[in-house]
Formats: C-alpha cells, sequence, structure tokens
C-alpha cells in the first residue's frame, strides 16, 4: 500500500480551514481529480480534528461522496483519543510511524489522508507519504497554519505531475526523492 495525502493550499501554504476558501476554486476538473485519488483508496488515515471534524458531518449524510466516507476504513492517529464511535474507524495503538510502517508492507492501494496537516507533515519528514498532492488555489490568505511549519530539515521531494484547471487552481503532485 502506498499513503497518498491530498491538500488545499493558498499561494502562500496556509492549508488550515479549506472548507471556508477553496471552495470558490472548485470546478469539474477538480472534483474529478479528487474522485481519481478516492476511487484508489482503500483505507482513510485521519488526525484527531479531521476526524472529529468529519465524524460530526459525514454520518447520516448520503451521496457518492458521503457513502466514501462512511463506508471507507478509517484509522485514526491520536495520542488523546482513547475511542472513536464513526462507523468503520479505529484507532492507531502505540507508534503511529511503526504502525504505519508495517501497514505499508500489506497487499492494497493507497492509505488515504485528507486534510490533517500535523499528521501529513510528520508522516513526510518520516519518510512515510509516498505521494504529496496539492491543489494550490490562486489565493493569498496572509495567515493561518501552514503545512511545512515547525518542519526542521530539509525535505527533497520531485514534481511528479502537474495540470492545472480553468479556474486557476494548479494540481501537483510530489513524491520522495
Amino acid at each position: 500500500m502506498k499513503i497518498v495525502a491530498g491538500m488545499h493550499v493558498s499561494l502562500d501554504g496556509v492549508v488550515e480551514a479549506p472548507e471556508r476558501w477553496s471552495f470558490d476554486y472548485y470546478c469539474d476538473e477538480v472534483g474529478q481529480s479528487i474522485k481519481s485519488r478516492r476511487d484508489a483508496t482503500d483505507v482513510l488515515l485521519l488526525g484527531r480534528n479531521t476526524y472529529q471534524e468529519f465524524a460530526a458531518i459525514w454520518p447520516g449524510q448520503h451521496g457518492e461522496v458521503a457513502d466514501f466516507m462512511n463506508g471507507t476504513p478509517k484509522l485514526v492517529a491520536s495520542t488523546t483519543l482513547t475511542s472513536v464511535d464513526w462507523s468503520g474507524a479505529g484507532l492507531i495503538d502505540g507508534d503511529v510511524v511503526a504502525a504505519l510502517t508495517a501497514l505499508k508492507q500489506q497487499p492494497g492501494r493507497n492509505i488515504t489522508i485528507t486534510g490533517s496537516a500535523g499528521l501529513v507533515r510528520s508522516l513526510i519528514t518520516a519518510g512515510l507519504v509516498d505521494e504529496l498532492h496539492l491543489m494550490v488555489c490562486p489565493v493569498v490568505l496572509g495567515s493561518g497554519k501552514r503545512l511545512f511549519d515547525g518542519v526542521g530539515a530539509r525535505v527533497p521531494l520531485r514534481l511528479a505531475a502537474s495540470e492545472t484547471f480553468p479556474t486557476g487552481v494548479a494540481h501537483l503532485t510530489y513524491q520522495p526523492t
């Protein structure tokens, strides 16, 4: 299995609260790009904050995206939660890096991370992310949490693919070097 992370990011690197600003740049092509990653997903990997936000929204919803969110197995990386109650969700016990390293050895498609900037950051620095998909939206936000805040070491990546959409979104796919 591969770990594939996808995030919306502003031109100035902000990833915080994309639901407040990224929808202005949504178009069918952006949706199709996201759907293709969703279709290759066997497991969703979520940090605590994203899990709590999603678990408050998706259960009880219906439709293609809701059915995916509710029907896909979910792993939650958290040092503070003691239980999760969203159907199909489980907590990663102990060392997240060790657990994900073992999971990557299993057959299957992708372990997909949506949002969860802190988790993505830590897994990139640990060398566990196989693909990083950035949907770069043509907006400068000025402030907010940035994906690589606090990364103390150099993390070399190579651009594996790029495409642009009619709304100005650039989809950049990076892989570790």
